[in-house]
This record gives structure tokens, C-alpha cells and sequence, in this order.
């Protein structure tokens, strides 16, 4: 057992991954905290839910990860003392997590920062969204002071604000640079401009309609959320999808990732000057989600994955074409890999820009591609292996400068690995039924979903109500960890850098903010 010398009585979780569940004072948590970090752990997400309707306060809930599985810790909270240890100084990630639960249930990590993180000014100090007794519909009057942003001051200091708005499409976050000249002292980072109400909304949905709205929490990664979902109901349901069913899954989520890379390598090309590389690399995204549409009913493949399987089916014309699809980017992403590393004036850009050292990246908890960029070896798909994975022997794949080249050379690699694993599931395939029926739900199970999506991992934690509705759902996005990484990043770099440097991250404002 991965945690099996913590003084936790632990309850192992069925499903798809190694995984288990422990309950904890709030007194313990930060020596069972120190006891799993010492062990090589980390924390994967921290969030709280609402017990009233037990007859309870709150609970505090804590996912810890290690190579070979997830302990769901759970920490019971009275209604008169909503207090916990702070956890940041163990985990560095908590704290945004800790506050984010603070303005949403009023339970309290006693840290230093008290600033609000959700709230802007949208709802007052002492009204609290996530409590059961809190309308879903409720329109709260704008009050408030403004966000206390840390002030740099000294000879030659004066601070950029950019954003909440920005230029384009992209979603809102507010960055505030104090710099001398063009160089950065200090970036702030402030989110959850997007947020909007997740947990609260999965709340008495129907445990089959779940995975809808979990596929709906980031956009460009609905097969990673989706899958997490169904990972969790099938877990609670006691049910294993069937062998196509869970290749179909994993083809799906390699396609995700692919056109992602795809997209990013296309934008970092851009921003480094080379607009030839946006042309090309989104050319071929385009493509990519063409086929999505044609083959899979929606370009995003959205509401593909369903609890018990899939809900659409690979033809034998439509592998065919995945598979002459797999030929094409093999080759042209080679050749445009070599114009990437030729190309003088990107290089010049890409090479000792954004850098995060390994030491750094593993004091802030940096998971997935920004994570392996800097030495960090964490691929659920590799290490935990939920099926079909554990029969395809992922390589995962590491760097240590972490700088902006090694964030795109891991991606280049990363769909090169992708499209392996697609050309391998394309030849595991094999007839068979690609959707298992979902039982009657008893209330008061519980499930956990741990996905490698192509940001890093996804998270999500269920437990089921009454009727076979959802009593409580948690998503964690892989940029909570992520985001703060950012900002160690662009130390010492210039503003036009920020960019490229935030590209080369590319990280989810949707997904962090529920």
C-alpha cells in the first residue's frame, strides 16, 4: 500500500486507479501532510464541502499523490470551529486552495494571506456560495475593498497592470508587474474572474448527466475532465467499462493532447517572431479537428465519454483515417521540429527565457508538462497506469533546463509519443460492446477520478446523495499547481518576454476557478 506507514486507518477505493481514503483531525493534518511529503508525495487538490445536512459543520478534503496512488484524506470540521492548520508552508500549492475554500465555505487555514481569491467584490465577507443553504440563483451586490495587491517599492520601481480584459478571446486574468526598466522584480497573480459556481451546479444533478457538466469545466480539456468524472461514478457505481470502451477513451484523450501541442507549438512560434510556425501548426490542428467532427461527432469531443464507456464508436474507414492522419503529422511535425531548432532568431528567444529550475519547480509542486520540462518525473500514465495504459508502456519524457525551449521541446516529443500510443490502440482494438449500464446508485459512495490530461493531472472527487444524485463533485484543475510557478518564471526576464513565457505554460483560467 503507497501510504501504508501513515498512522491512518485507510480504507482502499475501488476503480481505475490505486487510490484510498483516511480520516484526520484537524490537529494531524500537518504531520500526516510532512509524513507523505517525506515519503516523495505531493498534494493533487484541496477543497471543502458542507455537512449541515448531517448534522455536521464542514469537512476539509485533501487529495495526496504519490507514483503509486491517491490518498482521499478527509477532515471532519465542527460547525463552532471551522479552523485547520495552515498547509502551505508543507505544500506551497494550498494556498490559493485554502483561500478559494475560505470565501466559498468559511472554513479557515488561519494563514497569513487572508485576502479573498474567489470572491471580487461579487459577494460580502460571511456569505458563502457552497453552503448547502446558499441559492444557487442569489445576485450579490458589488461591495468590498479592492484586491491587496503587494506593493514592490525602491529606486527606479513602478508596477504594469495587465488585465483582468485582454486583447482576443483569451479568458480574464489580472497580472500585476513591478519592474525596473523592462526587467521583472515581482509578478502577482490574481484569478477567478471566470468563476462559476461548478461545484455548486453538480450539486442534485443525476449521476449520468455528471459528466456533461464535467466535461464543460475546461473546454480544451473535456476529455481529461470527462474521463476523470466517469473514473469516479464508475468507481461508486462498481462497474468497469468495457476493454474497446477504455482504448476508445484513451485514443480520445492522445488526440486531446495532440491538438493541443499542436496548437501551442503554433503560438510560441508566433510569439518568438516566427509566424510561419502559427501557419503551419494550426493548419494542422485544423485538420486534426476536422476528423474530430467527422469521426467523433464534435471537434472538442465533447460528451464522448460517458459513465460506463463511450457514447460513439471508431468504424473501420475511421481508424483507417486516424491512422493515415498519424502518418501526416509524424512527418510534418518532424520537418517543422527542424525549422524550429534551425531557426537562429527563435532559439535566440526560446533558450535560458521563462526559466524554472528543478529545485523550484519541486518546492512549488510543478505537475505535468511545465512539471517534466523541470525535472519533474510525474505521468500518471507511466506511474499509476489506469487501463488501458498500463498495457501500453507510456515514455514518459523529462528535460531539466526549464526554460521555453524545454517546454516546447517536450511537446514535440510528447505528440510524437501520442501518436505511438494512437497508431498501438489502433492495433489493441478489437470488437466488442463500448458502454457498460449504469446501476441503481445507493446514497453516500464515493469515487475518485485521477486523469493525465495534456496539461497534467485532473482530479475529481464524487459522492453520491440520494436517488442516485450527486451529493458533492470537486474538479481540480492541473493549473492550480501551475500558475504560481508562472510567476517564479518571469523573475529577472522583460516585460515583451511575458508573452512567450506565459504561452509556454499555457495554462487554464477556466479550470482553476470552477
Amino acid at each position: 500500500m503507497a501510504f501504508e506507514s501513515l498512522p491512518l486507518q485507510l480504507t482502499p477505493l475501488p476503480g481505475a486507479v490505486p487510490a484510498w481514503r483516511g480520516e484526520a483531525a484537524a490537529a494531524d493534518l500537518p504531520d500526516v501532510c510532512q509524513a507523505v511529503k517525506d515519503q516523495g508525495g505531493r498534494l493533487a487538490a484541496l477543497w471543502g464541502t458542507d455537512e449541515h445536512d448531517r448534522g455536521e459543520g464542514c469537512a476539509l478534503h485533501l487529495a495526496l499523490a504519490k507514483p503509486e496512488g491517491m490518498l482521499w484524506l478527509r477532515c471532519a470540521l465542527p460547525a463552532d470551529d471551522l479552523r485547520y492548520p495552515d498547509l502551505s508552508p508543507i505544500f506551497y500549492p494550498a494556498q490559493r486552495m485554502q483561500r478559494a475554500a475560505r470565501d466559498l465555505l468559511g472554513i479557515d487555514a488561519e494563514a497569513k494571506d487572508r485576502r479573498p481569491w474567489l470572491r471580487h467584490a461579487a459577494w460580502q465577507e460571511g456569505d458563502y456560495p457552497l453552503r448547502r443553504d446558499a441559492a444557487a440563483d442569489n445576485v450579490f451586490e458589488p461591495g468590498g475593498a479592492e484586491y491587496a495587491f503587494v506593493s514592490v517599492s525602491g529606486d527606479g520601481v513602478h508596477e504594469i497592470p495587465v488585465g483582468p480584459v485582454h486583447a482576443g478571446t483569451i479568458e480574464p486574468g489580472h497580472f500585476r508587474f513591478s519592474i525596473v526598466g523592462e526587467k521583472v522584480l515581482r509578478l502577482e497573480e490574481h484569478l477567478g474572474y471566470t468563476h462559476k459556481g461548478v461545484d455548486k451546479r453538480f450539486q442534485g444533478m443525476a449521476l449520468a448527466e455528471g459528466a456533461q457538466l464535467a466535461g464543460r469545466v475546461s473546454g480544451d480539456s473535456t476529455v481529461a475532465y470527462a474521463w476523470a468524472y466517469c473514473m469516479a461514478a464508475e468507481s461508486i457505481a462498481g462497474i468497469v467499462p468495457p476493454a474497446r470502451a477504455l482504448l476508445l477513451r484513451a485514443l480520445l484523450l492522445e488526440r486531446e493532447r495532440i491538438a493541443n501541442h499542436l496548437g501551442d507549438l503554433g503560438y510560441l512560434g508566433n510569439d518568438g517572431g516566427l509566424a510561419f510556425g502559427l501557419a503551419q501548426f494550426m493548419r494542422l490542428k485544423e485538420d486534426a479537428l476536422r476528423l474530430n467532427a467527422k469521426l467523433f461527432g464534435h471537434r472538442y469531443l465533447m460528451d464522448c465519454i460517458v459513465p460506463g464507456g463511450v457514447a460513439c464508436d471508431l468504424a473501420t474507414a475511421g481508424a483507417a483515417a486516424i491512422g493515415a492522419e498519424c502518418d501526416v503529422l509524424e512527418r510534418e511535425v518532424r520537418l517543422l521540429k527542424d525549422i524550429y531548432d534551425d531557426h537562429p532568431g527563435l532559439q535566440d528567444r526560446f533558450l535560458t527565457c521563462g526559466r524554472l529550475t528543478a529545485s523550484t519547480a519541486s518546492k512549488l509542486g510543478v505537475i505535468g508538462l511545465a512539471g517534466r520540462a523541470s525535472s519533474q518525473a510525474w505521468d500518471l500514465r507511466a506511474q499509476a497506469q489506469p487501463a488501458p495504459y498500463d498495457a501500453l508502456e507510456v515514455r514518459m519524457r523529462t528535460h531539466k533546463n526549464g526554460d521555453v525551449a524545454a517546454r516546447a521541446i517536450l511537446r514535440f516529443e510528447e505528440i510524437f509519443e501520442s501518436l505511438r500510443l494512437v497508431r498501438s490502440i489502433l492495433g489493441r482494438i478489437a470488437p466488442g460492446e463500448i458502454r457498460a449500464a449504469l446501476p441503481a446508485i445507493p446514497a453516500g459512495r464515493i469515487g475518485l477520478g485521477w486523469v493525465e490530461g495534456w496539461r497534467g493531472e485532473t482530479v475529481l472527487a464524487l459522492e453520491s446523495g440520494a436517488d442516485g444524485a450527486i451529493r458533492s463533485c470537486h474538479a481540480h484543475d492541473p493549473s492550480w499547481q501551475n500558475w504560481p510557478a508562472l510567476a517564479f518564471a518571469v523573475i529577472n526576464n522583460i516585460v515583451p518576454d511575458f508573452p512567450l513565457i506565459n504561452k509556454s505554460f499555457n495554462l487554464s483560467y477556466s479550470g482553476c476557478d470552477l
